[in-house]
């Protein structure tokens, strides 16, 4: 229970106190009334004795009586009907609310912190009103009146008289049949006479002589002059004087100034009581006449109906704020005619009355009821010095309530002696003789049991166990089972709740004043019922503060009964005290996970708010219901946002001009919103496929877009001719969670801005929100102005600046994720900030709706039609910025960066590309070459220029060399659609057509970046709205595969922006490769050398296999030309050219072609192409596209190369000789493969084209068109192929070198000193001897040896045999070299020597020439670097004999 200001002692002794009636003429009445107060009113704050009493006990003991108070009345002859008691306990309760600003109660327990209320006053004051209004009964005497005031006023004619009237009314009214109320104590009731002199308008003298009189009629102790009115109505209020009947009466004027006008009661009050109806609802009703003059109780219903439950809501009507009410009410003032004197002779004449009046005469009584019942029971001549022999002795078991009888219908006749007994305890307990009180309440507990008055005995239980918690000193323990049986019998047998539930009341303070918090809460929970729902809600209340005040609170059992104890409070019509409880109870049920409990009372209290007018409470409530992950079903969620939107709607109403409020629904993720700068892709046309440059159907890949920024920041890098740029800054037109939203985007003016919001639906009902559109602000500035940035004086901020795009209906199906783009088109260029977005929520009358409606269903389709029920509010859109965590500062804290996403700042107009591929193929065969065209479209207003394309695959495509677009297209390539420029060749040899280029033509000059290609429009410039086709080829990339290829469009405006200096468009081809052709080349130097040193030339070996797989439809492969492209070499003839001049390869087919190439005579810079064709048509390789793709993929592959080397690095340079044995062996050749091939597609035969390339460099070394992975090998079958992996001869080269000695110098590998010498033998292959006539054959051989280093070389040639194996024995034979065996010579740089040797035969057969070992070293170098020189080819000789 909550706490409370008085004592339990005090407040048990308040409960019962001595009742004074008092009996008015109306004379005095109206004296009183000067002060706005009757009789009984004026002098109820004084009826509380401030001093000790003393009187005698039977015994003649002494007793004090402390702090005494008694209770005067006016006399009502009707008892209050049950109604309008429930209806007065009820304004109670309304009207006691808590004080505003209170500080309550912080209660810890465990992981709770709640704020309670430390006092309950609306309970405290029921609980006085309850009492003061408990109806005087035959069984017990505490109501009962035990003394009268008769009071005449001095200014009556007669006052004497009066007197002797009222006294006879009063008689009439105790002792006449025709009125069975009030209640008085004893036949002989006390009257005191009390004359009321108004001493403002008075006789003084005469009043006094009046008193004289009534003193010797009545008795100095039973009469008393009171004056009063010292001050004068008409006196100014200069004089502040105290005020003590307002705490008193201030709760009946709020009830009795706002009537209940609509309820069904109504209050009937006289002309003697204006506005006040006491709190004890015993008001003054003095009429002329005794006839009708105590008919009506104040508390009196117009019906005698009280049936009607008066805890439901049906009689509070319209006054739903009584405690509002009571501010603008004008307070009447009491007391304004008494000054602090009149107040002491009040104070004075209650001291009098109870010291010489009252005490006495109940002391006088107390005796007589004593000797009486000593008389008539035979006992000893004092009850009090009894006791002992009472109670001593066996005790006789007393019989269970249940086992009595229920005698209920019994009744004592008033001179009983058990109800002597009880008169006597009642008027002990009164005058707090608490010891005395318990013996005679045990006493008749015992007779009532035993004559099975069940309704007498529950009384003196009750009185009993209460006498016995008061006694001083407490000799014996509170018997809880007495108040237990009392409670039991007037519930279940007498059917007494007002009882029952004083019983309780007192019952659970004495519990609580003894901590027995659970016991009382018991009996608290034990008297709630459904026939009061106030009582109950009072009861329950106090059950649960009873649970929060155990030593160890029961938090959970706290919550739990303040729920129920709001519930019954709302049931009551108590709003105020119902939302109270709830939102109590609300902190314990918070955030433990218990979302149905948080659910309900957060519903209930929003509509005990709305229903209160807290529309700010209501709506914060609903919201809770609403953001919260909800289990509820989904019919409940729908009632759920019912209630919110309607309670939304009147908050709307009430300030429509207001701003608009903050929805919670759908809930918004904001870091995953996206903003989008520029129009929306255009869908293809035909064969036209737009670019894709970016949109929001995009996902976001870091990879991807770092490789855009690397494509953008090289082609800004060749345009503003730097390597590398410190501040570059991409450009960015999508805005996510993943970008760098450090910085403020630029926007464009007439260009839309989309932002993509995500919408989640949390709950199981759909959500209808229409009107969508963005919420934003926008400050204009001119960027143009001589200040960059000044703002404009402009004010007007509508339509005419940002235009705005609103999706009129936007449906969110249950528990739906769902993106809405909005779009906002600026027309001045400034700074925009993007607010949030404002909608209308609402929600669909049909349930019926299937997932996945398009949200661009209207109403009108009848799809889903709205139920009236929508709101207008809006969301703010916040996103927080990455966290920092660069500096130590920052890395210690939390601390965020900012997000710039929703800020754009909108820029003058600039040029808008738009590229647009025709006919652009989405599958290749590897090397295939294919012409389609790319169009220009410039759809601004702005004309532009310097457009550029970047990709990291210039390979793949070519806009042609500078003078492409100018060679007009040879008849026959028209004819056959070729992406080539031919000529028709009628020669039926296969000698070389050689023609030269230059690599700057086709963009890979020295210093040129080939990956940044120029864009060759028409003046290079493109104006507004114009448009230009252009060819580009293609080539299929050689690795078969899906293939994404990225171009980055750059282009600029004429003019220059502060803002913007560029523009970008983006577009990734997708290209699926087959497989076509694998081409591996090799070449090697010819021993063919003549002495005139011109037949330095090399062989080339080709090998074309088709490795198409059927799938791609090809039927053949036709090699159509095989050209050359070097500085130094260039291809010559075909040597082993067959008899059918086409080279046609089927699946899996071979063809080998051998190639003879020779020196170009002249060194020049520009490369020499030479073409050897096979069949009718050259294609010229030196132009476009041929030498385009050519240069592109020699640049790819030699960044590629470089790139491994970079990886290898060596410890030191190598030195010139070495350098210089390198580069014998090194080979600057180039193969170009040319091909057609002939596939069948839909019945239909067509050509395809392309060519493969082969990059040769160096002698012996074999090379691939593309080195294919480890799986293409075996489907090739070849063992020769595994040689396209082995290390590059940089690597073995680093193989040899020795780091830790640095003074030998670095040694070429064996392979490359046999290219340093270039030895070949001159000789007869058939030589015919007549060994008859001579038996020795001499036959002349010239070995020419060829210096093919640029230095000068020491050669040592050795004829001497040295047999390694028994094999070249055999081949050797028994010839032998005539003439030295060791010749010495130099060979000066690109020497050709001829030597003349003489072979020497003895026998014919077959002889291998090849036997001279020849030593090289270089001329500046020591012997350490000789070697031998190998020869790679047998030279065989036949000897014949004639």
């Amino acid at each position: 229970m909550a706490q409370r200001v008085q004592s339990v002692q005090e407040f048990l002794q308040d409960s019962f106190v001595p009742l004074v009636a008092a009996l008015c003429s109306e004379e005095a009445e109206r004296v009183t009334r000067k002060n706005n107060l009757g009789f009984c009113e004026l002098i109820k704050p004084f009826c509380r004795l401030t001093s000790e009493v003393h009187m005698r006990d039977p015994n003649n003991q002494l007793h004090i009586i402390k702090n005494l108070k008694i209770a005067v009345n006016n006399i009502i002859t009707q008892p209050p009907q049950q109604g309008a008691i429930r209806k007065l306990l009820h304004d109670v309760v309304t009207v006691s609310q808590p004080a505003e600003g209170l500080v309550a109660n912080v209660i810890t327990a465990g992981d709770y912190d709640l704020n309670i209320s430390a006092t309950t006053p609306w309970f405290e004051a029921y609980r006085e009103s309850f009492l003061q209004c408990m109806p005087a009964s035959d069984h017990e005497f505490l109501n009962h009146y035990v003394a009268c005031m008769l009071v005449v006023s001095s200014s009556e004619p007669e006052p004497v008289e009066q007197f002797l009237k009222l006294s006879q009314e009063q008689h009439q009214i105790q002792h006449s049949n025709e009125y069975s109320y009030p209640k008085w104590f004893i036949p002989n009731t006390l009257k005191y006479y009390v004359l009321l002199h108004d001493v403002s308008v008075g006789e003084e003298h005469r009043a006094d002589s009046i008193y004289e009189e009534m003193k010797q009629r009545y008795g100095t102790q039973g009469c008393y002059l009171l004056k009063i009115n010292s001050r004068g109505s008409n006196r100014g209020a200069d004089e502040q004087i105290p005020d003590p009947w307002s705490q008193y009466l201030q709760k009946n004027s709020i009830q009795t100034q706002e009537p209940y006008e609509d309820g069904p009661y109504t209050i009937i009050s006289n002309k003697n009581s204006d506005h006040f109806i006491p709190l004890d609802g015993l008001g003054n009703d003095s009429k002329d006449g005794l006839s009708n003059n105590y008919k009506s109780h104040p508390l009196q219903l117009d019906h005698t109906s009280d049936s009607s439950c008066f805890d439901g809501t049906d009689y509070v009507k319209a006054n739903a704020s009584l405690h509002e009410s009571k501010k603008s009410n004008t307070w009447t003032p009491h007391g304004t005619c008494l000054t602090l004197t009149d107040h002491d002779r009040i104070r004075q004449f209650i001291q009098e009355f109870t010291f010489r009046g009252l005490l006495p005469h109940i002391e006088k009584t107390i005796r007589q009821l004593n000797d009486q019942l000593i008389s008539r029971k035979g006992l000893s001549r004092s009850l009090f010095s009894a006791t002992k022999k009472w109670f001593s002795g066996s005790k006789i078991p007393e019989k269970s309530v249940n086992e009595l009888k229920s005698t209920s219908g019994l009744l004592y006749p008033p001179e009983a002696p058990e109800l002597q007994i009880r008169k006597m305890a009642d008027l002990c307990f009164l005058v707090q003789h608490y010891e005395l009180a318990y013996s005679c309440y045990h006493t008749a507990k015992k007779d009532f049991l035993n004559d099975q008055a069940m309704l007498y005995a529950a009384g003196a239980l009750e009185m009993a166990a209460v006498s016995a918690f008061l006694q001083p000193g407490a000799p014996r323990p509170y018997p809880a089972h007495y108040m237990d049986t009392a409670i039991q019998t007037y519930r279940d047998i007498c059917k007494n709740m007002m009882l029952a539930e004083r019983c309780v009341l007192l019952s659970a303070e004495i519990l609580k004043s003894q901590s027995k918090y659970s016991e009382a809460a018991a009996l608290l929970i034990r008297l709630t019922s459904e026939d009061s729902d106030l009582r109950s809600a009072l009861l329950l209340e106090q059950a649960a503060h009873c649970f929060i005040n155990m030593k160890s609170p029961m938090v959970r059992k706290f919550a739990f009964h303040m729920i129920l104890a709001g519930h019954r409070y709302s049931k009551a019509g108590q709003k105020k005290h119902a939302l109270r409880c709830y939102c109590q109870a609300m902190q314990v049920y918070k955030g433990k996970g218990w979302s149905l409990a948080e659910d309900h009372i957060n519903f209930t209290i929003g509509r005990q708010s709305f229903t209160l007018r807290q529309l700010d409470n209501a709506v914060s409530a609903f919201r809770h219901i609403l953001i919260n992950e909800s289990k509820q079903t989904a019919a409940q969620q729908g009632a759920f946002l019912r209630e919110y939107l309607y309670v939304y709607k009147n908050v709307s109403q009430l300030s429509p001009d207001g701003p608009s409020p903050q929805l919670p629904l759908p809930y918004i993720n904001s870091s995953a919103t996206r903003v989008f700068f520029g129009h929306d892709r255009r869908p293809a046309e035909g064969e036209k496929q737009a670019a894709t440059h970016i949109s929001l159907d995009q996902e976001y890949d870091s990879e991807f877009s770092h490789q855009w920024k690397e494509l953008e920041e090289q082609v800004v890098a060749t345009v503003n001719k730097c390597t590398a740029l410190s501040n570059f800054q991409p450009t960015q037109y999508c805005l996510n969670r993943y970008s760098d939203n450090s910085r403020f985007p630029l926007g464009v003016v007439e260009e839309p801005i989309t932002v993509e919001v995500a919408f989640r639906n949390p709950l199981k009902v759909p959500l209808l929100l229409t009107d969508l559109s963005l919420l934003w602000k926008f400050q204009p500035k001119d960027y143009n102005s001589k200040n960059n940035g000044e703002t404009k004086e402009v004010e007007t901020c509508g339509k005419d600046m940002i235009g705005a795009e609103a999706i009129s209906e936007f449906l969110m199906n249950s528990e739906e994720t769902k993106m809405a783009r909005l779009k906002l088109f600026p027309h001045q260029t400034g700074e925009l900030h993007i607010l949030g977005v404002v909608y209308n929520l609402g929600t669909i009358q049909s349930t019926s709706v299937l997932d996945g409606v398009d949200s661009s269903v209207g109403l009108q389709t009848g799809k889903y039609i709205t139920n009236g029920m929508s709101v207008r509010g809006q969301q703010d859109l916040e996103i927080q910025g990455p966290r920092l965590n660069n500096t130590k500062e920052e890395k210690t804290s939390i601390k965020y960066g900012p997000d710039r996403r929703l800020d754009p700042i909108i820029t003058e107009e600039m040029p808008l590309l738009e590229v647009f591929f025709i006919n652009f193929p989405t599958g290749l065969l590897c090397g295939e070459i294919r012409k389609t065209y790319v169009e220009f479209m410039n759809v601004s207003k702005c004309p532009l220029t310097g457009v550029k394309v970047v990709s990291k695959r210039p390979e793949f495509f070519t806009f042609g060399g500078s003078s492409a677009i100018l060679t007009p297209l040879s008849p026959s390539a028209s004819e056959h659609c070729s992406a080539y420029k031919t000529i028709v060749t009628h020669s039926t040899s296969v000698c070389s057509l050689t023609s030269s280029a230059d690599s700057s033509d086709f963009g890979v000059g020295t210093g040129s970046q080939p990956e940044v290609i120029d864009v060759p429009l028409p003046d290079s410039v493109l104006l507004p709205g114009a448009s230009v086709q252009l060819p580009m080829w293609l080539r299929g990339p050689d690795e078969e595969g899906v293939h994404e290829i990225n171009f980055l469009f750059y282009y600029e405006s004429i003019r220059k922006h502060s803002k913007m200096c560029h523009r970008i468009l983006r577009h990734t081809a997708v290209i699926c490769t087959s497989r076509s052709l694998a081409i591996r080349a090799t070449v090697y130097r010819s021993n063919a050398l003549d002495e005139k040193g011109d037949g330095d030339n090399m062989l080339v070996f080709v090998d074309v296999e088709n490795v198409n797989t059927s799938e791609a439809g090809v039927k053949e492969f036709h090699i159509v030309q095989v050209s050359s492209n070097s500085k130094n070499w260039k291809l010559q003839e075909s040597i082993n050219l067959s008899e059918d001049k086409d080279i046609k390869l089927a699946n899996r087919e071979k063809g080998k072609l051998c190639l003879k190439a020779v020196k170009c005579k002249h060194l020049v810079e520009n490369y020499t192409f030479a073409d050897i064709v096979f069949g009718s048509e050259q294609i010229i390789s030196s132009t476009s596209p041929c030498a385009d793709f050519f240069f592109r993929s020699l640049y790819s592959d030699l960044k590629r190369t470089h790139s491994q080397q970079s990886v290898h690095t060596s410890q030191g340079a190598l030195d010139s000789a070495v350098r210089l044995i390198q580069k014998c062996g090194e080979v600057d050749l180039n193969i170009i493969v040319l091909w057609k091939a002939y596939v069948v597609e839909d019945n239909k035969q067509l050509i395809l084209e392309g060519q493969h390339h082969v990059v040769l460099h160096a002698v012996g070394k074999e090379a691939v068109s593309f080195p294919q992975k480890q799986g293409f090998k075996k489907i090739l079958g070849n063992s020769d192929w595994e040689d396209l992996e082995q290390e590059s001869p940089e690597i073995g080269l680093f193989n040899f070198f020795r780091p830790e000695s640095t003074s030998v110098p670095a040694r070429p590998p064996l392979d490359q000193f046999s290219n340093l010498i270039k030895a070949s033998l001159r000789y007869p292959e058939i030589f015919s001897h007549s060994f008859h006539q001579k038996s020795l054959c001499i036959v002349p051989v010239t070995l020419l040896l060829s210096n093919c280093s640029q230095a000068d070389v020491d050669v040592i040639i050795d004829l001497r045999h040295k047999a390694t194996s028994p094999e070249t024995l055999e081949i050797h034979g028994s010839f032998t070299w005539l003439g030295q065996t060791q010749y010495k010579l130099q060979l000066k740089s690109q020497e050709v020597s001829s030597l003349q040797l003489k072979a020497c035969f003895v026998h014919t057969g077959v002889y291998n020439l090849g036997t001279p070992r020849v030593f090289a070293k270089l001329s500046d170098q020591v012997t350490l670097f000789e070697t031998s020189q190998q020869n790679s080819m047998p030279a065989l000789i036949i000897i014949n004999n004639i």
